[in-house]
């Protein structure tokens, strides 16, 4: 039975009179988009952010629990590439009377499944390439364009998106990967809401230490 003093994660609008912000999961049709429970996007239908995603290629878009994911993000897939070791990119197998066959799927430059961890926030109109994955609460920041693989807990920025710092030492890194808050059952995360917001990392690495 719904416990209407938790939080849903089918609950499509998370904040009441809020119409411009939506959880992504109660959303998706498509098989090849996996979200997990209670990451949102700053907007309405998302799977109009995820381009070049066709399902004769079959690769997926896998995001975690708990992203937030900021209004104008896009999610460019493997469709998007094109033939690079011949000497036109020029797509001719795609377009009418060209009478040309599609090339082989070892000659179209593959990236695989585009992957977001847990608890990474995008931010505004940042571009995520195919094949790249994002690790565990990284922050990706506004205008970037993603094009390899992110660190956990690592912010980046930029056209490429370069690391800028990282979030937190190695020991509370290495923590908070063995933790995994998200994995929790919502009860459990509701009563961690205090911790997880808590500024004061030395009391926060002390207290999740005595339970991992």
């Amino acid at each position: 039975m719904l416990n209407e003093n938790l939080p849903s994660p089918e609950k499509i609008f998370p904040k009441s009179g809020v119409d411009f912000m939506t959880n992504v999961k109660p959303t998706i049709k498509n098989p090849n988009i996996v979200v997990g429970d209670f990451t949102y996007f700053s907007d309405v239908d998302f799977e109009k952010h995820v381009t070049h995603h066709y399902d004769f290629l079959g690769d997926k878009l896998i995001i975690g629990k708990f992203c937030q994911i900021a209004a104008g993000v896009e999610f460019v897939m493997n469709g998007a590439n094109h033939q690079m070791n011949a000497v036109s990119t020029f797509p001719f197998y795609v377009m009418d009377s060209w009478d040309a066959k599609p090339p082989a799927p070892t000659d179209m430059p593959m990236k695989g499944d585009t992957v977001v961890g847990n608890d990474v926030w995008i931010g505004q109109n940042a571009t995520i390439l195919p094949g790249v994955h994002i690790g565990d609460g990284a922050i990706i920041g506004c205008n970037s364009v993603v094009a390899s693989d992110v660190p956990a807990y690592t912010i980046v920025a930029g056209n490429p998106a370069r690391p800028i710092r990282k979030r937190f030492d190695d020991e509370l890194i290495a923590l908070l990967e063995k933790f995994c808050w998200w994995n929790k059952s919502i009860e459990e995360i509701k009563a961690l809401v205090p911790l997880l917001m808590c500024g004061d990392l030395n009391k926060v690495k002390t207290e999740i230490a005595g339970m991992v």
